[in-house]
């Protein structure tokens, strides 16, 4: 007896070992990945010790509050925009840039703040710039007032 072959159509590709390498890649990544958590960074700031720097008779200061409010040299400003307080600074400074600007900050004052003061500063040409500190041993919890340090930072 003669039994007719039935021809098999390969129109399609296998995708079957194609699926398997991609789960294999797949579970290999995910065992070789760690998982940080960012937001459990426990961040201890730094303090500063040393000599206070010494006081020149004029300096442009500037004072940002807890709110993250500024002033500039007791003269508290409108807006807390980047440019009112680039027109606070050019109006007390007039055209000297070479004057020493002090940036003191409350610790509860916005990190952005402080960097928009110091931006504000580098725009208009300020070369002298000074970040006050606190020094810890002379430092109490329940004291209202500080002994401040100034730190140069260039």
């Amino acid at each position: 007896m003669k039994f007719k072959r039935q021809r098999m159509d390969d129109s399609g590709v296998n995708l079957t070992p194609l699926i398997d390498v991609v789960f294999l890649l797949l579970i290999f990544f995910m065992v070789s990945t760690t998982f940080t958590k960012e937001s459990r960074l426990n961040l201890e700031l730094p303090s500063a010790q040393g000599e206070p720097a010494r006081q020149e008779n004029k300096v442009l200061e500037v004072v940002i509050d807890a709110s993250g409010h500024y002033r500039v040299n007791e003269q508290a400003l409108l807006d807390h925009t980047v440019e009112s307080l680039m027109a606070a600074m050019r109006e007390l400074a007039g055209s000297d840039s070479e004057l020493p600007v002090i940036i003191t900050a409350d610790a509860n004052s916005p990190h952005q703040s402080v960097i928009t003061a110091m931006d504000a500063a580098g725009r208009l040409g300020f070369a002298k710039l000074s970040l006050t500190t606190q020094d810890p041993n002379l430092a109490s919890p329940d004291a209202n007032t500080a002994d401040l340090n100034s730190t140069s930072a260039k």
